[in-house]
């Protein structure tokens, strides 16, 4: 089932795969990072993840009151978000691939899950 998931979530993300013209905003987010921003197109308020300081297969809520609509990944590992801030499947979840750039999600990111490969 998490292969087929996981399947779905390459083919479906393939585009966002290149950085986008015009993503200068998220250009400060470096290799190894997760960054996420509170809203579409990388704006408003942004939380900065690495992985020397994140567990890694761990599931890691954003802070209360928090929530993400856009996000870069370039840790160098598959980040799953959800859209529940506990990582229940029951609610919108997607595996994206290292290097993929999403201006605009596709549920409310509540919580995320760097996933070892």
């Amino acid at each position: 089932m998490r292969a087929a998931v996981l399947t779905l979530a390459l083919t479906a993300t393939a585009a966002a795969l290149a950085a986008p013209a015009g993503a200068a905003p998220a250009a400060g987010c470096d290799p190894g990072q997760l960054c996420l921003w509170s809203r579409p197109d990388y704006r408003g308020a942004r939380l900065v993840h690495e992985l020397a300081d994140t567990d890694v297969n761990s599931c890691v809520p954003l802070p209360a009151g928090t929530d993400a609509k856009s996000f870069v990944n370039r840790t160098r590992k598959l980040v799953t978000t959800y859209q529940s801030a506990e990582c229940a499947t029951e609610g919108d979840f997607v595996t994206f691939p290292s290097g993929t750039w999403v201006p605009e999600s596709r549920h409310t990111i509540r919580a995320f899950q760097i996933v070892d490969q």
